[in-house]
């Protein structure tokens, strides 16, 4: 019955250990298996946010192309606001991907790997506790069965010896060895029963130690170990939701961007800025007359009709034909047309005159900027022949200058084209503009460019018998364009490095080490636009100054 009932029990034991084994095995592949689903959750944040920028970089205006050029338009600069949200709801994406990846999935990866060394020396503290229990048993079971074979010995030992002693024909001297045999039988089945007892008392102890102490610790041990695992499953899970929460505000804010771009689209502005880009100057024509046939008169063209809307009734010929077109009815020509821009309409040549123009200075001051360059390097030579001859820099100096003439009759002659369009001289009181260096045409050069012209296909001249009240009307229209300009806000400040006496006009003199505000960025052309006292406003050139702008405009740059 002993023997069963152990057997019993050890074999309910290592059943136990085996299903601990496989629950315990399977606890691990599904935290495995959960930290998988997470790295491919990665993955596809990572893959989407890639994409979403992609997709934003993809519509993003390209430079110095018509896209650009449309950034005027509201819902264009809407569209561009949209494509900075999406970036930035990318940029979220890639947080959530580096938060699962660094929290869950790299924490997860390493707890699995103490999960299965501290399983592994759970179940190899039981095998050995089981290993030992068996192994005290078999010496149990060793000392028994030699305590059972030497009972058996000394009682055969014990019948031999009655035997011999009955036996009338057996001598002492045999009788005598069977009596100590027999003795020596009893002696050995002595001793094995004492040696059995206590191997049995000690098999009892390991036993009770083993079923009632090893066993139930080392099964907490393993319920413990899958407790944590599942706490950290579940952790996880949350993590894996708190991840996503975190940047939902961040998210909202890229929506409410979107809405708010979407929201600041103005028809209205949109459509005025087509109006001003294409409006023609025209004026608009005056009734059609009548003309009777039925009388026998000369046939005439009313003064109000579209030919001679701008004539005013005089009739011109040139070849036999009319100079008269119907300007809004005309095509444009092919090509890059006159100079003058002749073959445009008023307000469209007005602004292609003033681009051109506005062209030319940007020239003009970047020689400009060349030659106060070379005369400072030839002031620094004749001050240190060791460094260069300063003759050397003549050829070029003049160069320049023949340049910068150039440049200033090409301007002059557009100016006198601009005035003619808008029916004004060009001198003019303005706002500060970038330093041109141009000098001022007399009225005569004017009147001369403006008299006797006509574009080569015949098109729309202005004259200039103009009504004096049209040109006055526009001169004031003009500089009421002027008072009306806003003051600037300063974006930064200033340091003047040189002194620069500011002689040319729109510019301002400064003293050495004088700080002042910066209201506009260096354009490219060299020439940068500063405020002194909230007064005094003018052009000072950048190399002469260390410009520090405002964090909260562009950042902070310095031109040295």
């Amino acid at each position: 019955m002993v023997d069963v009932k152990m057997g019993d029990c050890w074999s309910k034991t290592k059943d136990q250990f085996d299903n601990l084994e496989k629950h315990t095995q399977w606890g691990i592949e599904f935290v495995e298996r959960y930290n998988k689903f997470v790295k491919d959750r990665t993955d596809i944040e990572i893959s989407y946010a890639k994409q979403l920028r992609n997709l934003s970089k993809k519509y993003q205006p390209k430079k110095n192309s018509k896209e650009e050029e449309e950034q005027r338009y509201t819902s264009c600069q809407a569209f561009l606001a949209v494509l900075n949200e999406m970036n930035d709801y990318a940029g979220q994406h890639e947080v959530i991907a580096e938060n699962m990846s660094g929290l869950i999935f790299a924490e997860l990866s390493r707890y699995i790997q103490e999960l299965k060394q501290e399983r592994k020396l759970h179940f190899q503290e039981g095998r050995r506790a089981q290993q030992h229990i068996e192994s005290c048993w078999k010496q149990l079971e060793a000392s028994k069965r030699r305590f059972e074979r030497d009972c058996k010995e000394a009682e055969r030992a014990q019948l031999h010896f009655e035997k011999m002693d009955n036996d009338l024909n057996v001598t002492k001297a045999d009788v005598e060895k069977a009596r100590q045999q027999a003795q020596t039988r009893h002696q050995m089945a002595s001793d094995s029963k004492g040696e059995y007892s206590s191997v049995l008392q000690n098999f009892n102890k390991e036993q009770h130690e083993h079923y009632y102490t090893h066993i139930p610790n080392i099964f907490r041990k393993i319920q413990d170990l899958d407790e944590r695992r599942i706490v950290k499953i579940g952790e996880s899970m949350k993590t894996f939701s708190e991840v996503d929460r975190q940047v939902i505000p961040i998210i909202g804010k890229c929506l409410d961007g979107i809405t708010k771009a979407a929201e600041s689209v103005d028809e209205k502005h949109d459509t005025q800025l087509v109006v001003e880009a294409f409006k023609s100057g025209f004026e608009q024509p005056g009734d059609v007359e009548f003309e009777d046939f039925s009388q026998p008169m000369k046939r005439t063209v009313s003064e109000s009709s579209l030919s001679n809307s701008r004539s005013d009734g005089k009739q011109e010929s040139k070849s036999g034909k009319s100079k008269g077109k119907l300007w809004p009815f005309i095509k444009k020509n092919k090509g890059s047309g006159p100079e003058d821009f002749s073959h445009l309409p008023p307000e469209q040549r007005r602004k292609k005159l003033q681009q051109k123009i506005d062209e030319i200075n940007k020239e003009i001051q970047k020689e400009s900027d060349q030659r106060d360059g070379l005369t400072k390097m030839k002031d620094v030579y004749i001050k240190n022949p060791q460094m260069g001859r300063p003759e050397s820099v003549d050829p070029r100096l003049a160069e320049i200058e023949q340049t910068i003439e150039k440049l200033r009759q090409e301007s002059s002659k557009f100016e006198a084209w601009l005035a003619e369009v808008e029916g004004r001289l060009p001198t003019r009181t303005e706002q500060p503009r970038r330093p041109s260096e141009m000098p001022e045409l007399p009225s005569a050069a004017v009147n001369n460019c403006a008299q006797d012209r006509e574009s080569p296909d015949g098109s729309y001249t202005e004259e200039q018998n103009q009504d004096p009240q049209l040109k006055v009307a526009a001169q004031s229209e003009f500089d009421d364009e002027f008072d009306d300009e806003e003051v600037l806000a300063a974006i930064g400040t200033c340091k003047a490095m040189y002194a620069f006496e500011g002689q040319n006009e729109g510019t301002i003199a400064m003293a050495e080490g004088e700080t002042l505000s910066v209201i506009e960025e260096d354009k490219g052309d060299g020439w940068t636009r500063v405020r002194r006292n909230e007064d005094e406003e003018g052009y000072v050139p950048t190399s002469y100054v260390e410009v520090y702008l405002d964090r909260n405009t562009k950042g902070a740059m310095t031109y040295i």
